[in-house]
């Protein structure tokens, strides 16, 4: 079952990439990762760009080639958007990023493990190598929520490695999105009696509600952007555990890498980039769009050139919104 039958399919590939960098990693995850790969219907990939999806927290690369019901999974877009003459052709990328603690922010951590090196040496030398795209100015990355995060943190970082970037309703102005979780994951640790009982006690399954990927997504932050190699897969939260009350040194642990925090001294690596696209909700419900506000203001202010756009709608179900992103990003990175 396809959205459409009547166009022709590109062509998913499997890799297995046996990483050196992700061994040993504090959470004990495994270091060989699947990367699926999608060259459009035609192409052997070779001399076209490369666009890798970063996904959002709780999924795996290789989730956004999955079947989808009542609706089209990446790949099928693509297909879609290409064969109407919406979209460049260009190969996509889906690496495995899944972690213990249920995803990835896709930033060196000492706990999470060096994702940041990973995607832009192994990941890109072992798609590249095999289908010939890519290359330097033919690279570029998106994603949403977390991956959205990624996507602006990689523009910032690793703008010699990347061309190009799509930050979709990014995790940023963390006062707004992170500090609200707080009390809940305080709740939760004392319900279990421990942050490790909690995420062992996650693990054991077999069901978890909501609220539970909630904690856990604040317990992956925290050993993401202030890890603590003496606790429990790094994880220490920066609030007073009866009061909740922030820890004004581990919360500036966090805010060092809030994208509008580092946009002040990464304007120079932003206006290298063929370019930048920047979206947001207009009722994101997780505070999303005050920081992509926020961040579009301090690039107008810089002179970074870029898209803003702000859609009627919230966090959830938004991947229609790649119908104008992919398109953006194939053009910019076939110049």
């Amino acid at each position: 079952m396809l959205a459409r039958h009547d166009i022709p399919q590109g062509t998913l590939h499997r890799l297995t990439v046996e990483s050196a960098i992700l061994h040993d990693n504090m959470l004990g995850d495994p270091a060989n990762r699947t990367v699926m790969v999608y060259v459009p219907h035609g192409h052997s990939g070779q001399d076209l760009p490369l666009i890798v999806d970063l996904v959002g927290y709780t999924a795996g690369g290789p989730a956004h080639t999955n079947w989808k019901n009542f609706g089209e999974n990446v790949p099928e877009r693509v297909d879609r958007l290409i064969h109407d003459g919406e979209m460049l052709p260009a190969v996509v990328a889906f690496p495995d990023c899944f972690t213990r603690l249920g995803g990835n922010q896709y930033i060196d951590s000492k706990a999470m493990g060096p994702w940041a090196t990973f995607l832009t040496t192994e990941m890109l030398a072992t798609v590249e190598g095999k289908f010939g795209c890519g290359g330097f100015g033919k690279r570029g990355l998106f994603g949403k929520s977390s991956g959205g995060y990624g996507s602006i943190v990689h523009a910032m970082l690793h703008a010699d490695v990347w061309s190009a970037a799509a930050c979709l309703s990014g995790d940023m102005a963390f006062e707004l999105c992170y500090l609200p979780e707080m009390p809940s994951a305080l709740r939760a640790v004392q319900r279990k009696g421990s942050i490790e009982a909690f995420v062992t006690d996650f693990e054991t399954g077999p069901k978890f509600s909501g609220a539970a990927f909630h904690d856990l997504m604040t317990f992956a932050m925290a050993a993401t952007y202030d890890p603590a190699p003496e606790a429990f897969c790094g994880i220490r939260l920066p609030v007073d555990p009866e009061t909740c009350e922030v820890n004004a040194e581990l919360w500036a642990n966090w805010l060092k890498w809030d994208p509008v925090v580092m946009a002040d001294d990464h304007t120079d690596a932003l206006k290298s980039l063929k370019g930048l696209w920047l979206e947001c909700g207009n009722v994101d419900q997780y505070n999303l769009v005050y920081g992509a506000r926020r961040l579009h203001r301090k690039l107008e202010a810089a002179g970074v050139a870029h898209v803003y756009e702000e859609f009627d709608d919230n966090h959830s179900s938004v991947d229609y919104r790649m119908d104008l992103s992919l398109p953006y990003l194939a053009k910019v990175l076939s110049v």
